[in-house]
């Protein structure tokens, strides 16, 4: 188990901090389907990135002393690939696209990619003030001022039944894991947040133990598997301990986003890593002992104040620096019980 830093930006200043940090693996926002250019801020000037972006950024990273541990993005949350989650008649033309830049990534060293399945984009509330006023996400259903933190681009007169959306679903899968198994990488879902049933009315589908199970049943593969938001996974109104056990045994956790929040649905806010209700250390023993090798980034970090925004993630250079260290230490500690 290793620490893992997650950047979009690919700064001389992002990845010298990294690499003092004693980080080795990074997690890059970005990847397929998205218009940026990897570990970059610049708009593509090709309609997709290409193998040779992809070897660049990981030559570049590795020029550090670092490696690319896996690429996360939201293709669902993109207009265009809409029809495939929604079942629209250019969905086979859209799964090729994304299917031929999946191909150069795996073929550029990229072993994982971590994706959103979101119809609706990350729901909040106002932001609430927590340890010594750091301001921190919230969720509070019963007050009735949650909102998307981003665009919602919902085609027009999409069929919004369930069974339907889970049939898309399942059509995606069973095109895209066969080729992640030729290419010898892994795929995973990251889970809508925060994880009710739905959200303005449109299915959210992956939001709980029970649709979990299902996903990896749709195509039983390694790699077909979940990009663990512990975060959003402890946020359902579900046993946290048990969900880490049941998918890490099974190898479907890809990485993990190691995050904490106050409580579960319908009413959390995020958390320092230390002071949510979720045992981190117990966590981490759990992943360990169900045979869990993978990386932990950090994840939704509180503003400090005087912080400044991380490029590429919530929460600032300080806030996330405590994680990081916290993590490093959880995981040590968890190494050294196995030799005690």
């Amino acid at each position: 188990m290793r620490n893992a830093w997650a950047i979009r930006v690919a700064t001389d200043e992002v990845l010298e901090t990294s690499a003092q940090l004693g980080v080795k693996d990074i997690v890059v926002y970005g990847g397929p389907g998205l218009p940026w250019s990897p570990g970059s801020a610049e708009p593509l000037s090709t309609p997709r990135a290409t193998y040779d972006d992809y070897v660049a950024l990981r030559k570049r990273l590795e020029s550090y002393g670092l490696r690319i541990a896996a690429f996360e993005g939201g293709f669902a949350g993109m207009t265009r690939f809409m029809d495939i989650v929604f079942g629209e008649p250019r969905r086979d033309e859209r799964i090729e696209e994304l299917i031929g830049e999946i191909r150069d990534m795996a073929r550029a060293g990229v072993p994982i990619y971590g994706y959103h399945w979101m119809p609706k984009p990350v729901w909040r509330s106002a932001n609430v003030r927590i340890r010594g006023g750091a301001e921190a996400t919230a969720l509070d259903l019963e007050q009735g001022d949650a909102r998307p933190l981003g665009t919602d681009p919902l085609p027009e007169g999409a069929d919004l039944d369930e069974e339907r959306m889970w049939e898309n679903l399942e059509y995606w899968i069973k095109a895209v894991t066969p080729v992640a198994e030729e290419e010898g990488i892994r795929l995973g879902i990251h889970p809508p947040d925060p994880p009710i049933r739905s959200l303005g009315g449109v299915p959210s589908l992956l939001w709980n133990f029970d649709a979990y199970k299902r996903l990896i049943e749709i195509y039983p593969s390694d790699s077909n598997a979940i990009e663990f938001c512990q975060g959003t996974f402890s946020e359902m109104n579900e046993d946290i301990y048990e969900m880490i056990e049941y998918f890490a045994k099974r190898r479907k956790v890809l990485y993990v986003h190691f995050r904490n929040v106050s409580g579960q649905v319908p009413k959390f806010n995020e958390e320092f890593i230390n002071t949510g209700y979720v045992n981190m250390h117990r966590a981490m023993r759990v992943y360990k002992d169900a045979g869990y090798d993978g990386v932990f980034i950090d994840d939704h970090c509180p503003l400090l104040v005087g912080d400044e925004e991380f490029p590429g993630n919530w929460g600032g250079y300080r806030s996330r620096t405590f994680a990081q260290g916290y993590i490093q230490a959880l995981i040590d500690v968890v190494n050294e019980d196995d030799h005690a």
